[in-house]
């Protein structure tokens, strides 16, 4: 993996974060439309990756996201693909049925990708670093050395503060693990956006997305669930023979668990609901 850091500068108006459109042109449409009704600029939406997975239109999303402008965060996936990887490079343990299952799907993305996305892949940032009033904020897809790591609310608090004190920020943004979380340590924080391509696992059939809005004396930080025409990627994944995961849209479950540790597994079909987060200044 590189180490290209996308530096954005000082930022002072809002933000929206999302990861994982996993090829779900519907839900990649949606949080592009959604950014309109606050008003907020490509250039201030950012996604932390895994633009390709487990839906039907790999290209046909890429395509959007490269013509939207906005900000993109290289995923395990994208890096894959770039490289012409044999596989996702998702991190799983190659017994579990996540590994298996993601032979289909990966098998699909790489036979409908173009060479101009994956060349397009190949170029993209690493790690995203922002300021906002005097706060280091840096959005990453796994952890700050491996892509593909796994980090979840339940994972230890000294690992997520080992990464920020390396990286010494106030604030790191994730994606890859699927389901959003904000954690507080201290006067730090470690955030998961959520992604919009698949449920979070809680049996609701909305994807999720990140806002963070900067006040003069505060910046309010909020998950919020994405509505989307989901039945309409379902017909798309099933069409396309990538039935299992196309279940998970209807059901708002995901067809295998075996990566999540013990408390999300616990968690399972939970509708979530997630605090805000105040960072006072």
């Amino acid at each position: 993996m590189g180490t290209s850091v996308l530096n954005l500068g000082t930022v002072t108006s809002s933000l929206l974060i999302f990861g994982g459109p996993y090829s779900n042109l519907a839900a990649t449409r949606a949080v592009l439309a959604t950014a309109k009704s606050p008003a907020i600029p490509s250039s201030s939406i950012i996604c932390t990756g895994d633009v390709v997975a487990y839906g039907a239109e790999p290209e046909q999303t890429c395509r959007l996201l490269i013509e939207s402008g906005i900000q993109v965060v290289m995923g395990n996936c994208e890096e894959s693909l770039a490289n012409d990887s044999s596989d996702c490079g998702c991190g799983f343990d190659e017994n579990m049925l996540c590994s298996l299952l993601s032979q289909k799907w990966y098998r699909y993305a790489r036979q409908n990708i173009s060479r101009q996305s994956r060349e397009w892949m190949s170029g993209l940032p690493t790690a995203i670093a922002f300021d906002c009033y005097g706060k280091k904020f840096r959005v990453i897809h796994g952890g700050i050395k491996q892509i593909n790591q796994f980090i979840f609310s339940s994972t230890q608090a000294h690992i997520k503060q080992q990464q920020l004190d390396e990286l010494m920020v106030d604030c790191i943004i994730g994606g890859h693990s699927g389901i959003p979380f904000g954690q507080t340590l201290g006067e730090q924080y470690w955030l998961n956006a959520g992604v919009i391509g698949v449920p979070a696992n809680d049996s609701t059939r909305q994807g999720w997305y990140l806002l963070i809005e900067p006040f003069n004396d505060r910046i309010n930080i909020s998950w919020h669930r994405l509505e989307y025409e989901f039945e309409k990627s379902a017909r798309a994944m099933l069409q396309a023979g990538l039935d299992e995961y196309a279940e998970s849209l209807l059901t708002g479950l995901w067809p295998s668990s075996d990566v999540l540790p013990v408390a999300e597994q616990s968690a399972q079909g939970q509708p979530l609901n997630i605090p805000d987060l105040t960072i006072h200044l």
